[in-house]
């Protein structure tokens, strides 16, 4: 008598991030003629099966999460056949299974921690956990993040409240951006119900998250150029590092900066200056 297994979430979500990634190519993209009619978006099962040295038949399996245990050497070839980023591919590996992460952290914010954040006068500096959540920020960074209410989620500050269209100048790589840092965090803490959550309440009251979170982008939070409007100290083009807090896996320092003697950074000390104790509200103009 012939016994099947049923397949798990975990299966289901490997076999949806291979056809999403396999979706976004083009033949042309790997250096594949293209010949005939294409019945589907992006790379057939057989030109990813051909460009990652293996079995179609095998490859089958993966999507359809009938194949549940590949191994490191199978994944790797697989990420280079998608042509996929250093993050999406560890992303993968996590989702087929790659050895536990430390689990994200739920102590408070430390002294020392607060210490280095209040550190930084003239530059936003937060911290933030796996599910975005502003755990921690400095005066400054609470003095930038001031059109949001509240201002304690990043995902939910660019998706759900409407000052984040107005105060992300380039909304549209903002959304990308911040889609593909919680496709990451999925991987990384796929029973964090904080993170279940928040997705799902983005993907019911956003469509422009819902269509973003089909695409499977995984990216990790580095670094970036930022363009920003703020009601006070006007457009502000700043770039950002992002440092793991080693003491509290799962966590991130964020630290904003700008361009020495320039505007944004001379708005940025406007900022700092405004949300001080002791200062009121500025009105100037940077």
């Amino acid at each position: 008598m012939t016994t099947t297994t049923a397949v798990t979430a975990s299966d289901r979500a490997l076999g949806e991030f291979l056809r999403a990634r396999r979706a976004a190519l083009r033949p042309q993209d790997v250096g594949l003629a293209s010949h005939g009619v294409r019945r589907v978006a992006g790379l057939r099962r057989e030109e990813v099966a051909v460009l990652a040295d293996m079995n179609v038949d095998y490859y089958a399996r993966l999507e359809q999460g009938r194949e549940r245990h590949p191994s490191a050497q199978v994944l790797d070839a697989l990420a280079r056949a998608l042509r996929l980023r250093p993050e999406a591919g560890a992303h993968l590996h996590r989702l087929a299974g790659s050895p536990p992460v430390d689990r994200p952290a739920t102590d408070p914010v430390g002294p020392e921690l607060r210490s280095l954040l209040d550190g930084f006068a003239d530059r936003p500096a937060f911290v933030v956990d796996t599910a975005l959540d502003i755990v921690a920020a400095n005066s400054c960074a609470r003095a930038l993040h001031a059109p949001f209410s509240p201002a304690d989620n990043l995902a939910r500050m660019v998706f759900l409240d409407p000052a984040g269209r107005r105060f992300y100048t380039d909304w549209a790589s903002t959304s990308r951006a911040t889609a593909g840092h919680l496709r990451e965090a999925c991987g990384i803490a796929p029973d964090d119900p904080r993170l279940r959550d928040l997705v799902r309440t983005l993907t019911t009251r956003s469509p422009d998250f819902a269509r973003l979170w089909t695409t499977h982008d995984v990216l990790a939070k580095t670094q970036a150029v930022k363009h920003l409007h703020h009601p006070v100290a006007g457009p502000l083009t700043l770039t950002y590092q992002s440092f793991d807090v080693r003491a509290a896996p799962g966590r991130q320092l964020i630290v904003y900066q700008a361009a020495p003697g320039g505007p944004a950074a001379r708005a940025l000390s406007l900022l700092g200056g405004s949300a001080a104790p002791g200062a009121g509200p500025s009105r100037t103009g940077p």
